[in-house]
């Protein structure tokens, strides 16, 4: 797993059980973000960039301005407008 993605999942790991998700190795340089059994997301690292799938969208970001744990606010983010969604 790269350097970039590993430190994703471990910022993303201390909030797992706050939103009830699952993060799981999915390939080589991804990983999956899951919610009772389905995935809501997942991240890739393509070189220079981290591609990050969510509800069938791609959405590019450049790593070398995108600092994992800035990611891992967008994804926080995207998880609670989600959550909230699901709640009404």
């Amino acid at each position: 797993m790269s350097e970039y993605v590993s430190q994703v999942k471990e910022l993303l790991l201390k909030d797992a059980s706050k939103y009830n998700i699952k993060i799981e190795n999915k390939g080589k340089n991804t990983i999956s973000i899951s919610r009772g059994g389905s995935e809501l997301m997942s991240i890739r690292d393509a070189d220079d960039n981290v591609e990050l799938t969510f509800k069938g969208q791609k959405y590019t970001y450049d790593k070398w301005y995108t600092k994992p744990q800035h990611l891992v606010q967008v994804i926080i983010n995207v998880l609670n407008a989600n959550q909230q969604q699901e709640n009404k």
